[in-house]
Order: C-alpha cells, then structure tokens, then sequence
C-alpha cells in the first residue's frame, strides 16, 4: 500500500516524498486515527491562501482589492478544493474509519477538500514555498484563467440585487441537517421579504447557503 501511496504521491507533485509519515497523515480522516489531517490542514489552508493571492495579485495589476477577493474567494473554497483533489485521484488514497467509508465520506466535499489542503501543508513542510506555489498554479491553472472577469458570490449577488429593488436584505436559515457528523447535508432556506424565498442543500452550511442564493437569483433573473 505504501509504495503505491509514494508513487502517486511522486506523480503528483513531481517528487517522491521524504517524509512519507507527514502525506499518509494528510490522507487520515479522524475516524481512522486520531493523527489526522487536521493540523497540516491549517497550514495548508494558509498556504493556499497566500499563493493564490500573490498569483491574482501579478495576473490582474490593474483589479482593486475588492475584484482580487472576489477571485480568491472563489477560488479556495471547499468545494473548489475538493474539485481538484478528485482530478488529482485522492479518493483513492484517503485512509477512512469504516463507518466512515459506508456512509460515503470518500466523496464529501468537506473532506476532500480539507485532505487537499493537508496535502498542500505536507508538501510544504518538506519542499518550501517555492515548490508548493509551482504544485498549486500547476493545479489550479485552469481554474484562474477560466475568466477574464472577477466572479461575483452568488451571496454578494444578492444582497446587492435586494438594496437595488428596495427590498429587505437576504436572510438565511438552516432547515435540516442530516447525514454522519463527517459527511453532513444541511438544507438552508433564504427570504427577502415575505414572498421571496429559496431553499438548497449543500456538504457545508456556506455551501448551501451559496446554492440557495443561486437558486434565489434564478428566480428573480430568470
């Protein structure tokens, strides 16, 4: 098994691992070991962070800082996390508690999308910051360049929709959450006003509460 994680593993970021212990604990789920994901997670959350906002900052010199946040936001989101760590093949590799795995963790947005910053923390851990910036504009090429324009949140889009007809901003609640504590869905249900409403689900309450404003936005633009 592990000769199989060091070969993907050097595949993907274009060098065996050193420290093969620091990966396979990026690629831990709680349920399987209480040495898990979570710490390198936070690092490679703040790596993430700062790669994609010194790479927007050079791409777009003429965007204010409100354009940029609105790439980076966009950009790093759990969901986009989780995207990229599916073409990366880490499904394959994540370790899971069995419970775990039969209810699905192994495609849960939340999950794979903190695996894929654990990864990230790992990488640069051993191979610095130079190398973890190569690995993230490598894997996230696409995704930057898919458009010229900053994406606005569907939250913002709303909010900014409701000021301009002289109705009452957005407001969001959780009707249902359901599902194992390590892959749960919650249902939101967004109002303006009393007869405008939208309800989504999503792995994550952000998650959702981003789909409901879609589908609010759908309604009134539709």
């Amino acid at each position: 098994m592990s000769g199989t994680i060091e070969n993907w593993l050097g595949a993907t970021f274009g060098r065996a691992p050193r420290d093969l212990a620091a990966f396979t604990r990026a690629l831990t789920h709680g349920s399987q070991a209480a040495d898990n994901y979570e710490r390198l997670e936070f690092l490679g959350d703040r790596v993430l962070g700062l790669v994609m906002a010194e790479w927007l900052w050079e791409l777009f010199p003429e965007e204010p800082e409100g354009q940029l946040s609105k790439r980076l936001n966009a950009l790093v989101t759990g969901h986009v996390c989780a995207e990229v760590a599916r073409e990366l093949g880490v499904r394959d590799h994540l370790r899971l508690g069995k419970q775990a795995r039969d209810d699905g963790a192994s495609d849960s947005d939340n999950i794979l999308g903190d695996v894929m910053e654990a990864l990230i923390g790992a990488f640069y851990r051993e191979a610095g910051l130079d190398a973890a910036r190569g690995f993230i504009r490598h894997a996230w090429a696409d995704r930057v360049h898919r458009t010229d324009k900053a994406p606005q949140h569907p939250k913002s889009a709303l909010q900014e929709w409701a000021a301009a007809h002289n109705r009452k901003p957005p407001e969001y609640s959780v009707v249902e959450r359901s599902g194992p504590h390590h892959a749960p869905r919650f249902t939101v249900q967004v109002r303006v006003g009393r007869q405008l409403e939208a309800s989504a689900t999503g792995t994550s309450k952000q998650d959702a509460e981003t789909a409901a404003a879609k589908a609010m936005l759908a309604q009134v633009k539709g």
